[in-house]
């Protein structure tokens, strides 16, 4: 049986973001969640945004925020996180995807979206998310649960993951 939860994990830049794009694209089912992006300015990363499937935005990090959670340069925004990509990972229906890019060290600081997304994971819905390659004991325990299904991407298997899930996908 195949397993209900597909995290995605890899280094940085590997198109860990962009193959779960393509898959929400061409399933064409219904489908809630978040991405990630960089923030840029004159070329150079300054932060991250969240921006839901619905069009909602916000900032992930970002140089310029104060904040007690930071990963390297950045300021975490934990209210952007709980305010819209938590309240986007809640499914309001049991067949809609969910889409959770990404489970990462910026966004497990908050405990809310800790909590929901295990209750996601739990949840009669298909998930498809991005995880950090290396984590806390949080995500390495995601990444071992049962109802998870790993897969690592490179470069060189990028297509090839993309076709197989999006077969997988369309048949359950």
């Amino acid at each position: 049986m195949a397993k209900r939860n597909i995290l995605i994990t890899g280094p940085p830049r590997s198109g860990k973001s962009t193959v779960i794009e393509k898959i929400v694209d061409r399933v064409q089912r219904p489908a809630t969640g978040f991405f990630t992006r960089e923030i840029r300015q004159k070329g150079r990363r300054v932060g991250f945004s969240i921006r839901t499937l619905d069009g909602r935005e916000g900032v992930l990090a970002h140089k310029r925020i104060k904040s007690q959670w930071r990963v390297g340069k950045y300021g975490v925004n934990i209210t952007d996180i709980e305010s819209i990509a938590v309240r986007s990972i809640i499914p309001s229906k049991e067949d809609e995807m969910i889409v959770v890019d990404e489970i990462g060290k910026m966004e497990c600081f908050s405990r809310l979206f800790r909590e929901n997304l295990i209750k996601t994971l739990d949840s009669p819905n298909r998930m498809i998310g991005s995880i950090a390659l290396k984590g806390d004991s949080f995500i390495e325990r995601i990444k071992d649960r049962e109802d998870v299904q790993l897969i690592e991407i490179t470069a060189q298997n990028r297509d090839f993951i993309l076709d197989q899930l999006v077969k997988s996908l369309k048949a359950h």
